[in-house]
């Protein structure tokens, strides 16, 4: 047995197995809690936080253990660390500008800036454009292929050997998860549109579902409660200030913020309907085994999952449940994750500032939603349950 599936089958109550496909009432608050602690002790998670979204509202909010080594309790309204759950937002912020006609999605990138790409010099805060000079491809690129992670770039230029940033298919002909695809779409909302994307997303996501204690960018009003983070190995990891906004993820969030977030997105709200569609339909068959290594051979027709696609900004996917949509954030001492399903507009978000805490995500998903066929395997593979 794979030691993914090994240590899923351990997890899960026999309560909740036999329960697959269900679309019963979420259990009660006692119970999620109950089931929170239980799993945390299985996979010696120091914190945990997790919200319940039913018929589009936020009807559950819990937090668990504590935020850092002092054993200082974890709040709802604990500051941590969003990760690529930050993708999502921005993608929801892109969507606006796109109803606006601000953005359209199939216009090439090249359209908006007032000079090639490459020809702008490399600074900090963005990939290497000028690496690209030789590669005319970059002309092709789009913001739809960018959402839907179909770029050609790696996770991140400085993953590639030299740091150097290339193409390594032609745009938009498979999913590979980049980071950088994400940041290209920022440069371009930035330098082509003159837009400041920190100030764009305060005013657009965080203001409007009142998530006060949400920023791209590290606030010093967040320190006096703040979640740290723990390791694979157990070891505790300081919250990164982090001071530039990152549309791959440099945002902060607490639990309760996160929900409101996410109840919204699942209502549908700020957006026109054609909009909130774009994001949570199929845009592209995702054909690999796993989600990293990113770049990863596909997998034979016959060996793929039909169901899973890119959305914009999210993965999507049809389920026991019918059609449903989730994303993942991640570091080494932070786990979360979005699922959601459309009918019955519910949704599960859970904030871990302990990785390890990644292992008990399938059951506590299933344990709320019942069997959403959420793509755990492909989301982590085996190695983050393997060790």
């Amino acid at each position: 047995m794979r030691p993914f599936v090994l240590m899923l089958s351990l997890l899960l109550p026999a309560s909740v197995a036999v329960a697959a496909g269900s679309t019963a009432p979420v259990p009660g608050a006692a119970q999620v809690e109950a089931e929170m602690q239980r799993l945390m002790q299985a996979t010696h998670a120091q914190g945990l936080a997790l919200a319940v979204i039913d018929r589009g509202k936020v009807v559950q909010v819990h937090a668990l253990g504590r935020r850092n080594v002092a054993g200082e309790p974890l709040q709802a309204e604990t500051v941590m660390y969003a990760a690529s759950l930050t993708k999502t937002a921005f993608a929801y912020m892109v969507m606006q500008l796109v109803d606006e006609r601000v953005l359209d999605l199939d216009r090439p990138i090249g359209d908006y800036l007032d000079r090639p790409l490459p020809d702008y010099p490399a600074e900090k805060k963005y990939a290497p454009w000028p690496d690209l000079k030789d590669d005319p491809r970059w002309r092709t690129l789009t913001a739809r292929m960018l959402l839907s992670h179909r770029s050609g770039f790696s996770n991140f230029a400085f993953l590639e050997p030299e740091g150097r940033l290339r193409l390594h298919f032609d745009p938009g002909t498979r999913y590979a998860y980049s980071g950088e695809g994400l940041i290209l779409l920022q440069f371009v909302l930035e330098r082509g549109l003159g837009l400041d994307v920190g100030a764009e997303m305060q005013r657009r996501v965080f203001d409007r579902f009142g998530m006060r204690r949400t920023s791209m960018t590290w606030r010093a009003d967040f320190a006096g409660n703040l979640a740290d983070g723990w390791t694979m190995e157990g070891t505790t990891e300081p919250h990164d200030e982090r001071s530039r906004v990152r549309a791959a993820g440099s945002m902060d969030t607490t639990l309760a913020d996160i929900a409101r977030f996410s109840a919204g997105l699942v209502r549908g709200d700020g957006l026109s309907a054609s909009a909130r569609q774009e994001m949570v339909r199929a845009q592209w068959p995702i054909t690999t085994a796993s989600q990293f290594p990113t770049l990863q051979d596909e997998l034979p027709p016959a060996q793929r999952r039909a169901d899973l696609a890119a959305g914009l900004g999210v993965v999507v996917f049809d389920g026991p449940q019918g059609h449903a949509f989730y994303k993942g954030g991640h570091d080494d001492a932070v786990g979360n994750t979005l699922v959601c399903v459309e009918r019955g507009q519910r949704c599960v978000v859970i904030l871990g500032n302990d990785v390890r805490a990644e292992a008990a995500f399938p059951a506590l998903v299933q344990y709320v939603l019942g069997d959403t066929g959420a793509p755990w395997t492909w989301e982590y593979g085996n190695k983050a349950f393997a060790r």
